[in-house]
């Protein structure tokens, strides 16, 4: 009697199983978010598109507006023209302005920024009502979630995914609901196994 016949038979269902167990592992994987998630939510703000801002010249009303930061990451400021605000903090904004104003237009130009207006978050899966919502600083997931009209029926109401810009990168992790989220992200919350 010859094993080599029951030896290839067990061969092809062990080499079954281990795919098998790799397309499931595939499937249950995720990435957890990184360190850099948490770290971003303490660094100062970082301007980007979408961001309206008002800006404000001592004694120059004509320079004090609200200006957009459009999509090439760009303010339209007058005499001065284009100045670049993505990934700008207001304080590196302020100072930008202003040495660009002193440039032959203003003696000693007094610049302040705030935020007019932040850029929405975005809020999809399984929520009652999908969409892009305004961001209000120190809004977590769960309040996101809870303006989107809550989970649906197969909501996963545990953990959610986290879309997310850090230094030019787009990164995607899974994180608790009760994370604190940015303007400008994506919260994803997936359907439930079970």
């Amino acid at each position: 009697m010859s094993f080599a016949p029951f030896k290839r038979v067990m061969a092809k269902h062990v080499l079954a199983l281990a795919l098998a167990a790799t397309a499931l592992a595939g499937c249950t994987s995720y990435a957890p978010a990184p360190k850099s998630f948490q770290q971003a939510t303490m660094q100062p703000y970082r301007l980007d598109s979408g961001d309206r801002l008002r800006v404000s010249v001592f004694e120059q009303p004509g320079l004090t507006n609200t200006y957009t930061v459009d999509q090439a990451g760009y303010i339209a400021f007058p005499l001065i023209g284009q100045v670049a605000a993505r990934g700008q903090t207001l304080p590196a904004l302020e100072g930008s302005i202003a040495s660009r104003l002193k440039q032959g237009y203003l003696r000693d130009p007094d610049v302040t920024a705030e935020i007019d207006r932040y850029r929405p978050v975005f809020v999809m899966g399984e929520v009652g009502r999908p969409g892009q919502y305004s961001y209000v600083p120190g809004m977590t997931a769960q309040n996101a979630i809870a303006i989107a009209g809550g989970f649906t029926s197969r909501g996963n109401q545990r953990d959610v995914d986290v879309t997310r810009k850090i230094n030019g990168q787009v990164i995607t992790g899974r994180t608790v609901i009760s994370s604190t989220v940015l303007a400008g992200d994506t919260i994803y919350v997936r359907e439930r196994l079970f």
